[in-house]
């Protein structure tokens, strides 16, 4: 081998070993850098804000933006991104209407404590903050024109056999504020919600109903809760007498039918037998003031676990006796 072909061969060598030395502190210095970057930092960060917030009688998005400002400790990269932000587009936070305080008209606030539970809508979760820079946030939520009406809920049920609602439909709310301008609030006097329709009911039922909202109004809820009491029932079946009560010494009065089929429903398992308690009685203020002399029986308070109750017949011929 010529004197010529060994240098450059010795050359070559330094070459590659200079480019595998280069690209080592390039690999060093990245993974030095991003291990920094990850690691955890502490700094100010600031946040412009709009609240949201289910006020009656405002508007539901403020119209001013707040800015919060804390020391916070996350991620190296992200304290250099936050800090490096010259413009920042406004975080939308919804607060809860008890944390809000009114300071005006128009105008409420929210400070102290309050904001904890807020930091991570405020910063994000991947940061933690470790103390508040700024204590009191202002909001703007100007009133609107509203009036509040019923939630309906049109509903079709339909129970297993021998089983029953054991009480009314609850619904959460049961009515609601809406928004707009008079001429459309005018018409509108209950909302709607999505048509309950269940089958074959054996047990409580509950869930969520989306609101059919009238066109041209805001509503403070889109949807609503809803609970549906079920319980399994027996029939007991018996014959009671109609009794007269109230009235005045010397007038009788005759029940035609004297007794009625009674059946009763009634929660299982049955405890105690609610026909010994179960009493039917025609008022004579009532017979005094029909025409006919036909009434309709009343009952005292239903015994416990009784559901429901069906009389036969249900009107009675009455008649003075002299």
């Amino acid at each position: 081998m010529s004197l010529r072909e060994r240098i450059s061969g010795v050359r070559e060598t330094l070459s590659r070993s200079w480019v595998l030395l280069v690209i080592s502190l390039v690999l060093a210095a990245l993974i030095w850098l991003m291990s920094n970057l990850y690691r955890q930092y502490s700094g100010t960060v600031s946040v412009p804000v709009i609240g949201i917030c289910n006020i009656d009688g405002h508007r539901r998005e403020s119209v001013n933006t707040a800015v919060v400002s804390a020391r916070c400790r996350t991620q190296g990269y992200r304290l250099v991104r936050e800090q490096s932000r010259r413009e920042r587009r406004p975080v939308k936070v919804v607060f809860d209407k008890g944390d809000l305080h009114r300071i005006g008209p128009d105008v409420f606030c929210i400070v102290g404590g309050a904001k904890n539970s807020y930091a991570g809508a405020f910063f994000g979760e991947e940061t933690s903050v470790e103390a508040f820079i700024t204590d009191t946030l202002r909001f703007i939520f100007p009133a609107e024109n509203h009036k509040k009406v019923p939630v309906h809920v049109p509903q079709s049920i339909v129970c297993r056999s021998q089983y029953m609602q054991s009480g009314p439909l609850r619904v959460q709310p049961d009515s609601v504020t809406v928004y707009g301008e008079d001429a459309r609030l005018e018409a509108v006097e209950k909302v709607d919600a999505v048509r309950l329709s269940l089958g074959d009911v054996h047990e409580a039922a509950h869930g969520m109903l989306r609101l059919q909202i009238p066109e041209g109004v805001r509503c403070s809820h889109d949807q609503v809760s809803y609970e549906l009491p079920v319980t399994r029932y027996v029939e007991l079946r018996s014959q009671v007498s109609v009794e007269v009560w109230n009235a005045p010494a010397g007038h009788k009065i005759q029940v035609f039918p004297p007794v009625a089929d009674v059946v009763l429903l009634c929660a299982f398992p049955v405890s105690r037998d609610p026909l010994s308690s179960f009493k039917l009685y025609i008022d004579y203020r009532d017979f005094a003031s029909s025409l006919t002399g036909r009434c309709v029986p009343r009952t005292l308070r239903l015994p416990a676990g009784v559901l429901q109750y069906r009389v036969s017949p249900e009107v009675f011929d009455c008649i003075e006796s002299l």
